[in-house]
């Protein structure tokens, strides 16, 4: 165990497979550069022991990560010195099912047109290197393909909005919404209106889905030329409501509410506003949105792997949203 306030032992042992593209290499004590000193009244620079062996990952979240790379059609848990391109995520403890919903609320998203990375549900029994954890009695573990990685390039830097706000990981609830996203991602990415629009569809999206869970870390954005930055393909979707008795809300304000049962098209129109994005633009996208789920996520959930107590409770939680959005209701599209 580290101290929360301090982070370099921490680094020491996973600054070869951190998110994006940044290494935390060591040095020697004698190299520690004057700048990284000079504004500390006492400083003394130490060693810290670190053993290179094992598995080694760095995933922020409660839930068990781990960095994997697929060969040969099984998936082996990262050593020292590999960079992995899947993070693999193991059943939970607490939560019954957490895969198979995550699968399932990930794969209705990507049927609303929300960018998903390359997602799977992989039998444990193909997973390689994983260390001895505490297992439930469940047979699956989920996998999604990391954007930070390529195969031709390495590397792909990345940010969470917790970083690009200065957030420490326990205010990635607080002092935020989601139109600050908005502004920051018009004025600096790549194409700030298509990053809008696709954020407004995974906001549109997380409320149907019953998800309480997009935080500042959440959200992330890349640059995949190496310059300018984009809205990431999307992760962590799924039906939180149904492991927290009682949750109604999302993670942040959305024109300044949070009850997904009072939340409406007027909601939309001042985060639009605020953001600095012109309404229409962002009502074409809400509207193909709600289309799709409309047409696709019926037929589609039935199928999917997520227990059917929970999508029945996902079924129910559709009926007490804004009309326009109670998904078993037909196609009532205007507002």
């Amino acid at each position: 165990k580290i101290h929360p306030d301090n982070e370099f032992p921490l680094l020491a042992w996973l600054g070869n497979d951190l998110p994006g593209a940044l290494i935390a290499s060591p040095v020697e004590p004698q190299h520690v550069p004057a700048w990284a000193l000079n504004q500390r009244s006492q400083v003394t620079p130490l060693v810290v022991p670190v053993s290179h062996y094992g598995q080694r990952f760095s995933l922020a979240g409660v839930q068990m990560k781990f960095s994997g790379k697929r060969k040969d059609g099984r998936y082996h848990v990262s050593r020292t010195g590999e960079l992995g391109n899947w993070i693999i995520k193991t059943p939970s403890t607490v939560y019954p099912q957490v895969p198979a919903n995550e699968y399932t609320c990930m794969t209705l998203a990507g049927l609303a047109g929300v960018n998903i990375p390359e997602i799977r549900l992989i039998p444990l029994a193909e997973l390689d290197g994983l260390p001895n954890i505490p297992l439930p009695a469940e047979t699956h573990a989920y996998a999604i393909r990391r954007f930070d990685r390529d195969e031709a390039e390495g590397r792909i830097h990345t940010e969470d909005f917790a970083q690009i706000l200065q957030k420490y990981p326990h205010e990635k609830y607080r002092d935020s919404n989601y139109e600050m996203l908005g502004r920051i991602l018009l004025q600096y990415s790549h194409d700030g209106v298509a990053d809008l629009q696709q954020l407004a569809r995974r906001l549109l999206v997380n409320i149907l889905l019953g998800n309480g869970d997009a935080h500042l870390k959440n959200w992330t954005v890349f640059y995949p030329n190496h310059i300018t930055p984009e809205l990431a393909p999307a992760y962590d979707i799924l039906y939180t409501q149904t492991y927290i008795t009682g949750e109604t809300r999302a993670a942040l304000n959305l024109g300044n509410e949070k009850d997904w049962y009072k939340l409406g098209w007027q909601h939309f129109q001042q985060w639009a506003n605020k953001s600095g994005v012109a309404w229409p633009v962002i009502e074409t996208v809400l509207q193909d949105t709600l289309e799709r789920a409309h047409e696709l996520w019926p037929a589609a959930l039935a199928a999917l792997p997520m227990l059917e107590t929970q999508q029945t409770a996902l079924r129910a939680h559709w009926q007490r949203l804004h009309p326009a959005w109670r998904i078993a209701s037909g196609l009532h599209l205007k507002r």
